[in-house]
């Protein structure tokens, strides 16, 4: 136990409650998983440790770029700026399209572990004439401690700070994060409810919460959908998403 705590890249969560029997529950996305002592959680980043909840990924970073903001995508977001962009691994959906799927298939390991600090990956964005930061790559809300770090110094820095997100962060953990200087978002809208649901075990109203009530904070929002041929390419799923994005 001393040694695994030790290591820089398991560190307590921050958002979880205990329950009987030293079984905790996470409450950093909205799978909302129930752990035993021992075990992990959906997204396999999220272990309880004798009755605590520990991220087994904080710092652990498996890519790190700088990279045109454009490329997020962000559009409509301080073009033409550079983002040092990072990211781990694991996902908390299970979308069998994944473009970095050997990353977000892949689950965190001590053995091969990359510790990158918060005031490192400060330093580098601004060695390599970075205005501002990007988690990115598999899903960012597995590095929530990491980014509320990385976030406030960034922020003391006059940098911004970014999230290439699924969307499916509790609202807990979506209001840390406005608190701690999130700009923008680039959510990832895979599709209409039914998709979600089938192919990544989801609830898309979830998701639509989370983007309205980060416009509502004053965070810059931005929407991905990628076409998936026999998923979400028929016209009346692209036609619900475009009909919420207007409504919302």
């Amino acid at each position: 136990m001393k040694r695994i705590k030790e290591n820089p890249c398991i560190k307590e969560a921050l958002l979880y409650e205990q329950l009987e029997s030293k079984k905790v529950r996470c409450k950093t996305c909205e799978r909302f998983c129930n752990i035993g002592v021992g075990k992990l959680g959906f997204c396999k980043t999220r272990m309880n440790l004798d009755g605590r909840l520990y991220t087994l990924e904080y710092g652990d970073i498996s890519s790190i770029s700088a990279n045109p903001i454009e490329k997020k995508p962000f559009f409509h977001f301080f073009p033409g700026s550079k983002a040092l962009t990072a990211g781990s691994y694991s996902c908390n959906f299970s979308c069998p399209w994944c473009q970095n799927w050997d990353i977000s298939k892949t689950v965190p390991n001590s053995a091969r572990s990359n510790y990158v600090s918060p005031e490192r990956f400060v330093q580098m964005m601004k060695e390599k004439g970075c205005q501002g930061t990007s988690i990115s790559f598999n899903e960012p809300t597995l590095l929530l401690e990491y980014s509320l770090d990385v976030f406030e110094l960034a922020k003391k820095d006059g940098c911004y700070n970014t999230y290439v997100t699924n969307g499916y962060m509790s609202a807990a953990a979506l209001r840390l994060l406005v608190e701690h200087g999130l700009d923008g978002m680039n959510v990832d809208v895979k599709g209409c409810a039914e998709a979600v649901d089938k192919y990544c075990g989801a609830d898309m109203e979830k998701v639509w919460r989370n983007i309205k009530e980060a416009k509502s904070k004053g965070v810059h929002i931005e929407l991905t959908t990628l076409i998936i041929p026999g998923v979400n390419e028929d016209e009346e799923c692209l036609k619900s998403i475009a009909s919420r994005i207007r409504k919302e």
